[in-house]
């Protein structure tokens, strides 16, 4: 009777992920050959899971993302689909996330995933993993890395001087002995399994519109969790800041902005993944063609990270520009970030204070 039941749970676990695959709206309907082969190998890979990983990985895909899960480990190994090869988890991804993804190069891992670096075993919850956003940055001058990387020096360590908001009117970043007041605020304290960096990394401010809400929030953590809403996970929640939105537009915006983001310090850059359900807009200054008026604002769709600020560009950028094409206050350490609604000479809103609902990343070097 418990070898029934044991294997009638874990029969209902594979018929609800086989139910909440995704589908390829391109594909035609008279092409079946591949979808039977696939199917054939989720079950066999689904039954072969442990149950505590079964559990997992129909959680993380019920949940969109939405809740923290364990890491599904497969053997890394190569897989004849019909005519094709692939691995297991380029095959999660396109069951449950994107159905055209084909290649590992496509994607990247997310901070939540604790499992790197093993050499047989490959995490395919694949919502660990999001699509690699590669923005254009050819404008840059070539041989930049090579130069520069002779003469950079990681500076983070260095007791900073305070930082400031160029959007706040010069509002000091709070100190460490701050953090206290700050995280009775915000739902920042759960141990994320992340080491910890020498120090915060970075301050954030939550914007409507012109108004700044809440009181700035400094980054200890290698990365954070900001989201209007998410059912489990910990970090800066925009509910608790501002029970009432002022305006339709900021309401409308808010609704959207759900799982929200992950800001993550990793090495010698800074990403930003995006959980969401619609497109956030990006502007960084190692992201911007140098010596160029017109502001370029990148958009990331969900599910893609990006790297918002590279520490080694940000050195030779300091180098080439040209103060006679600043129109305004310039800080090249400032990155902004909106939710839904883009901003620029490509969009109706040309100012980020134009846009409904925004972050600041303000980040501790050079300060």
């Amino acid at each position: 009777m418990l070898c029934c039941m044991f294997r009638s749970r874990r029969t209902a676990h594979v018929r609800r992920l086989w139910k909440l695959r995704v589908h390829n709206e391109t594909r035609s309907e008279e092409e079946t050959a591949e979808d039977l082969e696939l199917k054939s190998f989720t079950h066999t890979m689904l039954k072969r899971l442990k149950e505590k990983q079964l559990d997992a990985l129909t959680q993380s895909v019920e949940s969109k993302g939405g809740e923290e899960t364990e890491c599904v480990l497969l053997p890394k190994c190569e897989i004849r689909l019909g005519k094709k090869e692939s691995t297991p988890l380029i095959l999660c991804c396109r069951m449950w996330r994107w159905p055209d993804v084909t290649s590992l190069t496509e994607l990247k891992r997310l901070p939540c995933c604790t499992t790197a670096g093993d050499p047989a075993y490959e995490c395919c919850n694949p919502h660990h993993w999001s699509l690699l956003l590669q923005p254009d940055i050819s404008m840059l001058p070539s041989g930049w890395e090579e130069l520069e990387k002779a003469k950079y020096t990681d500076d983070l360590d260095r007791p900073p001087d305070e930082a400031v908001s160029m959007e706040t009117g010069m509002t000091p970043t709070p100190r460490r002995n701050e953090f206290s007041d700050i995280s009775s605020q915000f739902a920042s304290g759960a141990d994320t399994g992340q080491s910890t960096l020498n120090g915060h990394w970075c301050t954030l401010a939550y914007w409507e519109l012109r108004q700044r809400m809440g009181r700035l929030l400094t980054v200890f953590d290698s990365f954070i969790n900001i989201y209007e809403y998410l059912p489990r996970g910990d970090g800066l929640c925009l509910q608790v800041l501002q029970e009432s939105a002022e305006t339709d537009s900021v309401r409308r915006t808010r609704e959207k902005i759900g799982f929200g983001v992950i800001l993550s310090r990793e090495g010698d850059a800074v990403w930003l993944y995006n959980r969401s359900q619609f497109a956030i807009f990006v502007h960084s200054p190692t992201l911007e063609c140098p010596n160029r008026r017109t502001l370029n604002v990148c958009k990331v769709m969900p599910g893609y990270s990006l790297k918002i600020y590279d520490y080694n560009r940000r050195h030779f950028l300091d180098n080439i520009h040209d103060p006679k094409y600043l129109d305004g206050p310039y800080d090249p350490f400032s990155v902004r970030v909106s939710f839904a609604k883009g901003w620029g000479p490509h969009y109706s809103r040309q100012v980020i204070t134009s846009c409904p609902c925004w972050l600041e990343i303000m980040l501790n070097i050079d300060r």
